[in-house]
């Protein structure tokens, strides 16, 4: 069997989300935050703000176009009341403010503000009132937090939860905070203009569950999840749907506990959804999967039948080819095998070895080396 963890290590470098990227989204998400929350105008109606989507969930990948931006979704709560406010009116709360901080750098979406600054993409999300127990959840750190779930590995939904460098010295605080229960998340209400109704939506119900999965497979998770985004943002673009993050939602469902190596989640989520849903792809019906925290919702919901068969068809072929993959003992077929799934940020493999037995300045592999434990196979 065939994980090769450093060529999988190398891989991963290439195409999350590089430091300066990372920077970039700090800098526009901290700015956006902060200035929804000293706007005068706005003080009235927002209760917090936090961060959801892929980079929260450090399933982020990197732009496989150079003029692609990254993008940060943040969450506003607000006090709007949904039975009394309609989604345009909920969304135009936030014009004025957009004016004066993004003039001629923001656009209306169907459920968002997009903002499109010259280094990030960022999507400001409304959302209606939460109960008053909710409202002291949405306040805490924990939710507030601008670390993402790589960055705080030991992140819980819990009242006292804080990043590590904000936390006290005392055993007291670790004692505290591992005796209490986790919150239950709540979904949030968001305005969809066109078809002028509030939708239901659970953004930490979806990092939960990630987090989850990610301990469960010995960390491997959110890794698995940014090669299959690569794969098919630069391999397989077709059918244009699902994509994003309805793939991801894909890999939670198939991907099973306790995988040891990057690898390895790859090949069982490919083939998990081959065979799981190979029924729906004959019959060109699309598979139903309850969202997270609202389970009356269809995450594939934009994907047509006709779609989900041409998916079906694309993941076969790749689950032959990364059970080949990961099969092979030999290193170089091995490796070559994963570049032709993933292309070419993918490591070459070892070149032919010389008539001294060298290969590249160093001696080859017959076969393959298991590196065990860590977050990189």
């Amino acid at each position: 069997m065939a994980a090769i963890p450093s060529y999988f290590s190398d891989f991963l470098s290439d195409i999350r989300l590089t430091e300066a990227q990372i920077q970039d989204c700090k800098t526009g998400h901290s700015t956006l935050r902060k200035r929804l929350l000293e706007d005068d105008d706005l003080a009235t109606i927002i209760i917090d703000t936090f961060l959801q989507g892929s980079y929260r969930r450090s399933t982020a990948v990197r732009p496989p176009n150079s003029k692609k931006l990254s993008d940060v979704d943040v969450i506003v709560v607000t006090t709007l009341d949904r039975f009394s406010t309609t989604p345009q009116q909920a969304l135009n709360k936030f014009k004025q403010f957009l004016q004066k901080h993004y003039p001629s750098k923001y656009e209306i979406q169907g459920r968002s503000w997009a903002i499109k600054l010259s280094y990030v993409a960022l999507d400001l999300v409304p959302t209606s009132a939460p109960s008053e127990a909710g409202k002291s959840m949405i306040k805490s750190a924990s939710v507030t937090t601008v670390k993402t779930l790589s960055e705080a590995e030991d992140w819980v939904l819990k009242p006292s939860w804080k990043p590590e460098e904000e936390r006290p010295t005392s055993t007291s605080f670790y004692k505290s905070l591992a005796e209490e229960k986790e919150w239950q998340s709540e979904p949030l209400w968001i305005p969809d203009r066109n078809v002028k109704e509030w939708d239901q939506t659970d953004p930490l119900s979806q990092i939960l569950v990630t987090r989850n999965k990610n301990r469960a497979g010995n960390r491997h998770f959110v890794n698995v999840v940014k090669c299959l985004k690569w794969w098919r943002n630069t391999q397989k673009a077709k059918p244009k749907y699902p994509k994003s993050y309805p793939l991801e939602h894909l890999a939670w469902t198939c991907c099973p506990d306790g995988i040891k190596s990057v690898a390895e989640g790859v090949v069982q989520v490919l083939e998990q959804v081959r065979d799981r849903y190979k029924v729906n792809a004959d019959l060109k019906e699309t598979p139903f999967l309850p969202d997270h925290g609202v389970p009356t919702h269809n995450v594939l919901h934009r994907v047509s039948g006709d779609d989900w068969s041409a998916f079906h068809a694309i993941v076969s072929e790749a689950a032959d080819l990364a059970r080949k993959a990961f099969d092979e003992e030999e290193v170089r077929e091995s490796a070559i095998f994963w570049k032709e799934l993933f292309g070419d940020k993918f490591p070459d493999p070892p070149g032919e070895p010389d008539k001294g037995g060298k290969q590249g300045g160093f001696t080859p592999r017959e076969r393959v080396s298991i590196i065990g434990g860590g977050r990189f196979g």
